[in-house]
């Protein structure tokens, strides 16, 4: 079975970093870190005890409830899933994926020579493989002789910026269950639903708790990503018990420790004190009219995305552009990310980096860079303001995106054919 490893421009041999918020770091953070920067000791690896406190409470209390022996940190979670895919998947396994996915995801199981598998998501979501498209590609990889025994999906979604309704969620889930793959459920994005109250959210461990490991990355919405920490649920059985210990066993030969300034931020923001909280909350309430207002400019064009309902960013279809873009001989998704990036002066990685076909013209537009023109005091008011569009800043960079699509369409609308 063929696996879709992008062609034409060579490997691509770094992913983008994950969407960050173009905030200030939060001063209570900062503070964590300084009082900790005198330490010399280093963190054990998988994380000192306070920290696994600290993870066992978060996840308490959304329900999924644990002890520290079933946790583990790590520096961001590009180590924990690195670990998990040769605990899960080192001895001959593939993996699959959904396509698209996280960029991070792919290049961990390929740097210990596993095949991975793109499996095609519904029209209405990313992050969680069709059921049936699943059981084919398991069927297919087995007929081939692979040995597919690990599933990487994700409910709140980079790249797609959607979440999968709960009944996907379940038939997907039954589906890779009864072929007998362990699920690795990325939730880095799971607090950063921009309409909490009426999105339903369900984790995939809340469903099969004996075979479904829990990564969360702390960049998503407690820390920033320059400060790498992320945390592990494992499942509470013999199994998980296996897994944790294996893990933990790859992390120390990798080194793989938290600093321990991070590991007292990780640890403050975990316990989600007022600080935390009310800044998350600002910036999910920022962020989803910034992704909203992307969304608007991106739709008005005549481009394709679906309704952004998490994280920092939109995922734009840009195929109806397809002979305007071509005049500009931009071909696939590598040429369209250097037009776009060139041309509004942000980061705007193509759809490849998610593992995408090389040749849809698909691109991640992030919300962050949109605050990118203000200064620290400027994008600081911005989580107060009603109407964050309409700030100088913002709309400047979203004038760059408008008029960059707004050429594109124009000169597609020249290649129509006569009615």
């Amino acid at each position: 079975m063929r696996r879709t490893d992008p062609e034409g421009h060579g490997p691509v041999r770094y992913g983008p970093p994950l969407p960050g918020d173009g905030l200030p770091v939060l001063p209570e953070l900062t503070a964590a870190v300084a009082a900790a920067a005198g330490r010399a000791d280093a963190q054990p690896v998988g994380g000192a005890p306070a920290l696994l406190e600290a993870a066992c409470g978060y996840w308490t209390r959304r329900a999924l409830p644990c002890v520290p022996d079933q946790v583990a940190a790590g520096p961001g979670a590009p180590a924990l899933l690195l670990a998990l895919t040769a605990a899960l998947a080192g001895d001959g396994a593939d993996v699959l994926v959904p396509r698209p996915c996280a960029a991070w995801w792919a290049p961990y199981a390929r740097v210990l020579g596993r095949p991975v598998f793109h499996v095609p998501t519904p029209a209405e979501s990313g992050g969680v493989p069709d059921p049936y498209a699943l059981l084919e590609t398991v069927r297919r990889v087995r007929a081939e002789g692979g040995d597919p025994r690990l599933l990487v999906l994700s409910v709140a979604d980079d790249p797609t910026a959607t979440v999968a309704p709960p009944e996907l969620l379940h038939e997907t889930v039954e589906a890779a269950t009864a072929e007998g793959l362990h699920l690795v459920s990325d939730e880095t994005w799971r607090d950063t639903v921009h309409a909490p109250h009426a999105t339903v959210l369900l984790s995939p461990a809340e469903m099969r708790p004996d075979r479904v490991t829990v990564v969360t990355d702390l960049a998503g919405s407690l820390l920033p990503p320059g400060w790498p920490a992320a945390v592990a649920r494992f499942p509470a059985s013999d199994t998980g018990r296996r897994l944790h210990a294996r893990v933990l066993d790859i992390l120390t030969g990798l080194g793989a420790r938290l600093a321990t300034p991070v590991a007292a931020a990780a640890c403050y923001a975990l316990d989600e004190p007022p600080p935390v909280t009310e800044r998350r909350e600002a910036a999910v309430r920022l962020h989803a009219r910034l992704a909203d207002a992307a969304h608007a400019e991106v739709t008005a064009a005549g481009a394709l995305a679906r309704p952004p309902q998490a994280g920092r960013h939109v995922y734009a279809d840009l195929s109806p552009f397809r002979e305007a873009l071509a005049a500009q001989d931009v071909n696939d998704a590598q040429e369209l990310e250097d037009f776009l990036t060139a041309r509004t002066g942000m980061p705007v990685p193509g759809g490849h980096r998610f593992g995408d076909d090389l040749a849809a013209p698909r691109v991640r537009i992030g919300t962050g860079p949109l605050l990118g023109g203000a200064d620290e005091e400027e994008r600081t008011a911005a989580l107060t303001s009603p109407t964050p569009w309409e700030l100088p800043f913002v709309q400047r960079s979203l004038i760059s995106l408008r008029s960059v699509l707004d050429d594109l369409r124009d000169e597609a609308q020249r290649w129509e054919p006569p009615r």
